[in-house]
């Protein structure tokens, strides 16, 4: 049976499960440099990547302290279409997720939808099923607090604060050793922040160990991200600041997640 937690009535489980440093963190104004912005039908939508989301998540609940299950995956819609300036022929996809979010004893859910274009029909579910995850994902963190976005579905978004004035304290270690210093550093924003050597090793050990397939995804999704050019061969040496690691961890966790039998 499932069970959904509103918040009229679990904010005895929450109190009792959560700690005082994560409450004081999933009430902290959520920070604007972490939000991003698109048009939509003429509106400047605010968002959070979904990267981002599963970030906040890990430093909240730690790496070990949540978990997420795709509960419901449907293709709603396959049907060909014209694609690009040309009219090239090419695939419309839509998907529906619902995906469960746990933490402890709490249970939160939320659904979403994705759409794919693409020339190659299985490249376009790839990209609608991963989208309609991803979005589900948010909506089911975002009852947790304003890092996950529930800040900005006040309009004038009151509990959304400017980089400076929004320093939610971490609860937990990251997997990585954080470079002596950086997070007194007040001058080092958005990630930005270079990453010592070790660091860089770790990460790219672990990408490594990587199937070719899954490196593959990795790279083209670092390269689209991180608008590394074309021309450049290997994306190792791209890897060098805060915001990188941080990237890749999410991308990491989103992937195995994504394998684990539903």
């Amino acid at each position: 049976m499932t069970v959904l937690l509103s918040p009229s009535n679990d904010m005895h489980t929450t109190t009792a499960g959560f700690s005082p440093e994560q409450l004081a963190a999933l009430s902290a104004p959520l920070d604007r440099a972490k939000v991003q912005t698109r048009q939509q039908a003429g509106r400047s939508l605010a968002y959070l990547e979904g990267w981002q989301a599963i970030a906040e998540a890990n430093r909240i609940f730690g790496f070990d302290g949540w978990q997420r299950e795709t509960i419901a995956l449907t293709c709603v819609n396959q049907s060909e279409r014209s694609i690009g300036r040309d009219g090239r022929s090419g695939w419309g996809v839509t998907y529906t997720a619902r995906v469960r979010i746990r933490v402890g004893a709490v249970i939160r859910e939320g659904s979403g939808a994705g759409h794919g274009i693409d020339a190659d029909l299985g490249q376009a579910h790839e990209s609608a099923l991963k989208e309609a995850e991803t979005d589900a994902m948010k909506r089911a963190l975002m009852t947790f607090g304003n890092p996950f976005g529930l800040a900005l579905y006040d309009k004038q978004q009151r509990q959304v604060t400017s980089p400076a004035s929004s320093t939610p304290p971490n609860t937990r270690h990251r997997l990585s050793t954080q470079r002596p210093g950086a997070a007194s550093n007040a001058k080092e924003k958005g990630g930005l922040e270079p990453l010592d050597a070790a660091t860089v090793q770790t990460i790219l050990a672990t990408v490594r160990r990587l199937t070719r397939p899954e490196l593959e995804g990795f790279t083209k999704a670092f390269r689209k991200r991180f608008q590394v050019p074309a021309e450049a061969t290997s994306i190792a040496d791209r890897i060098n600041q805060r915001r990188h690691h941080d990237w890749i961890e999410a991308f990491l966790l989103q992937h195995q997640t994504m394998r684990q039998p539903t």
